[in-house]
């Protein structure tokens, strides 16, 4: 009997053992194993000082629907806003409040479409709900809001003669480098894919856009002014400079770990 069963239990060994000699290997692709060991890591600006909605005090009364997302930034919009230039900055919160409410009264929209706001002292404002570190669709360059963000200057930039105040440019470079997707070249250029034909290019057509463009670039509008519009020049260089000193580091996940919330289409 026990002869019996030792026989049984070695041919069973012996099964096993040609089992994992010759089953197949299984390796995770060399992209994954990489992840799995150590992120990479790029260098990307720290957040600027913002301030924020609860302090500018928005109306979340009259804010439609919930704030929605998309990918990280690809390209950034720059506009203004129409309002004077010779205004005090302790007034800019009043002035931002008046800017949502036309937004939303006025133009529809379900709330400020500006990702970010900036006056003439450099104070950056948060401008649509959603979190300052998400990737919050706005409604500020129709037919490209998917995967950019669009910063506005608290004034108007229309003459080409009226100056741009040095401290508003410094905060719209901090903005757009911390903002803008890692690996990306402020002073590259991007394609992106229209989803309105209300813009330059209809529905579903691609458009090669500067990474960092002007409203008009898209839209017919004068926006952001032929004096704000001159000196994107300045603004990708300085922002290209501000990613190249970088101190801080973003590790760069899969995507299934990188995700924080629903993706949407611009709009």
């Amino acid at each position: 009997m026990w002869s019996r069963r030792l026989a049984a239990g070695a041919v069973l060994l012996t099964l096993a053992f040609l089992i994992l000699r010759d089953g197949p290997a299984v390796h995770a692709p060399s992209s994954e194993r990489a992840a799995a060991v150590a992120p990479e890591r790029i260098r990307v600006p720290a957040e600027p000082r913002i301030v924020s909605r609860a302090a500018w005090h928005a109306d979340e009364t009259i804010v439609k629907e919930k704030a929605q997302y998309t990918g990280a930034a690809r390209a950034v919009f720059i506009h203004h806003t129409n309002n004077g230039n010779r205004y005090d900055c302790a007034d800019a919160p009043e002035m931002l409040r008046a800017v949502q409410s036309d937004h939303v009264n006025d133009e529809g929209w379900d709330d400020i479409g500006y990702n970010f706001v900036v006056d003439r002292c450099g104070t950056i404002y948060e401008g649509r709900a959603g979190g300052v570190t998400r990737s919050v669709r706005g409604a500020h360059t129709k037919g490209f809001n998917a995967d950019t963000v669009g910063i506005a200057a608290l004034g108007t930039f229309s003459d080409p003669t009226t100056p741009v105040p040095q401290p508003m440019l410094d905060a719209i470079e901090r903005i757009a480098a911390w903002k803008l997707r890692p690996g990306t070249d402020p002073h590259g250029m991007v394609t992106l894919v229209s989803t309105n034909s209300e813009s330059l290019y209809p529905k579903g057509n691609s458009a090669d856009l500067n990474v960092i463009s002007g409203h008009r670039d898209s839209y017919g509008t004068d926006c952001p002014g032929d004096a704000l519009y001159a000196k994107l020049p300045e603004i990708r260089e300085k922002t290209a400079a501000l990613r190249k000193a970088a101190s801080g580091s973003v590790d760069l996940l899969p995507a299934k770990a990188r995700a924080t919330g629903k993706r949407t289409a611009g709009q």
